[in-house]
């Protein structure tokens, strides 16, 4: 596995059913996939793009086969790994948005976060930066369903890069949008990937292959075709961004507050 794969799926197998009920809804799958892809998976309904996504983002597992996510072999690992592994490597944005109607948009794209040892204000903050980013954060209180749709999905793939995750997996981002706020989320995920993010989406529209630097079709669970628009030594370069963490509200305490706050315990000891 070489220094710039980020991704070997070996033999990966999905099957369900048994004896006359057997289907696959992948077979024998082979892919390798490099750090700064901008991947579009195509294909008729049925033929293994979704289950294939689900996979990837460790929300499902294969019957059988390797999946080698940054030279580590994730396919058999426990529940609570992928849950790790996933919350810090992997962005997700679906179709129907699936953001929490009750929750405002701050704390919908704050969510990732929690799994990932923010204290509640960092999260916040975090949130509403990557919000500003997508011209939202006046709107940071209000509830999804006060939102077009479009800005819904840009609500979303925030939530997806709030974490700042190598890996951005979209299933139909655009599927439920006018074709002006679809071409406003693709504009986004361009500029995402130009900062070095690997991005696997799905899709149904050809027009949108345009932002693709590789191009797949699927068919029956297998790989029919699979063109490079972009040679790898070509693709964007990762750009890592670092996002403060208040673990406790210690860390906002200057260090003449700690010194006294030792001595006080200090004290108290004595008595």
């Amino acid at each position: 596995m070489s220094e710039n794969t980020i991704i070997e799926l070996k033999g990966l197998t999905k099957k369900y059913g048994y004896g006359d009920t057997e289907s696959f809804a992948l077979k024998d799958f082979d892919l390798t996939i490099k750090r700064g892809e901008f991947i579009m998976i195509m294909g008729p309904s049925g033929c293994g793009k979704t289950t294939l996504l689900n996979i990837i983002g460790l929300l499902d597992r294969a019957t059988r086969g390797e999946y080698i996510l940054n030279g580590e072999n994730v396919a058999g690992i426990s529940s609570h790994r992928q849950a790790k592994l996933r919350a810090k490597k992997i962005g997700f944005v679906f179709q129907n948005f699936n953001l929490i109607n009750d929750l405002p948009i701050l704390e919908n794209v704050a969510l990732p976060l929690v799994y990932t040892g923010y204290s509640k204000t960092s999260r916040l903050k975090n949130a509403s930066s990557v919000l500003k980013r997508f011209h939202l954060q006046e709107r940071e209180y209000y509830l999804p369903y006060q939102l077009s749709g479009g800005q819904q999905q840009r609500v979303a793939i925030a939530r997806a890069i709030v974490g700042d995750p190598e890996i951005i997996l979209a299933d139909e981002p655009t599927g439920n949008l006018d074709s002006r706020s679809s071409h406003i989320v693709m504009e986004e995920l361009k500029g995402i990937h130009e900062e070095g993010n690997t991005i696997i989406m799905v899709t149904h529209n050809p027009t949108l292959t345009v932002y693709a630097t590789r191009v797949i079709n699927m068919l029956d669970g297998q790989i029919d075709t699979d063109v490079k628009t972009v040679a790898d030594a070509n693709l964007p370069q990762p750009i890592s961004v670092k996002i403060k963490k208040r673990k406790s509200d210690f860390s906002s305490l200057t260090d003449n507050d700690v010194k006294r706050s030792r001595r006080s315990r200090r004290s108290r000891r004595k008595k």
